[in-house]
């Protein structure tokens, strides 16, 4: 296994791309593709640099030397994937309770309630990228913005949609947690239409990039 092999191996086993290690080292995708594919070696600084960032030595790096890998000190960290899939719980408990509460008393709070469920939840999964585990926080946020993008998304365009729907129909439009049969099937149609083109080009966007 050739240096370039080893960087190829390291970069596809955290669950990143090429632009995404381009970035964390300070150079361009061009430059990690080339040293990927031979067409040149990375020098001393930037070895360093993915040695930390890969947590291996700069001799498993340049020689393929095996060891261990380079431990923190002090108690084990915590996947941050953990925190990522307990974050999307509280994200979707809070967009099922918002809708609970909305079928049932119709009031604005419901939104309210909701967003302080997902904001808890975005703040778990904010903690788990910055106290996790380093090698698992490329997959942690892939999948974390993957996933949540339904379920953050649904209430914001809601609301805008009830809204538009309200003033242009010459009522006041409800603040709810979900797009609302207003003034005809079609503008309700359309709101599903964009709530879908919102969350499947953005998990295009997400896999294009890994």
């Amino acid at each position: 296994m050739t240096i370039a092999d080893r960087i190829q191996h390291l970069r596809k086993a955290k669950g990143i791309s090429q632009e995404e290690l381009a970035d964390q080292i300070g150079v361009s995708r061009q430059a990690v593709s080339k040293w990927e594919s031979e067409q040149s070696t990375p020098d001393i600084e930037k070895i360093i640099i993915m040695s930390n960032y890969f947590e291996v030595t700069t001799d498993y790096l340049l020689k393929g030397i095996e060891v261990a890998p380079i431990q923190e000190s002090g108690r084990k960290r915590s996947s941050a994937v953990l925190f990522a899939v307990i974050g999307t719980a509280f994200n979707f408990m809070g967009l099922v309770i918002a809708a609970m509460i909305w079928k049932e008393d119709q009031v604005a709070s419901s939104v309210g309630v909701g967003l302080i469920l997902m904001a808890f939840g975005c703040m778990l999964y904010g903690v788990g990228m910055v106290i996790g585990q380093p090698a698992t926080r490329a997959s942690a946020k892939k999948y974390f913005l993957a996933i949540n993008v339904w379920f953050l998304a649904l209430m914001p365009i809601a609301c805008i949609f009830n809204w538009i729907d309200g003033f242009f129909g010459g009522y006041v439009g409800m603040i709810a947690p979900y797009p609302l049969m207003g003034n005809s099937f079609i503008t309700y149609a359309i709101a599903w239409l964009i709530y879908f083109s919102v969350c499947i080009f953005a998990d295009l966007y997400l896999w294009v990039r890994a």
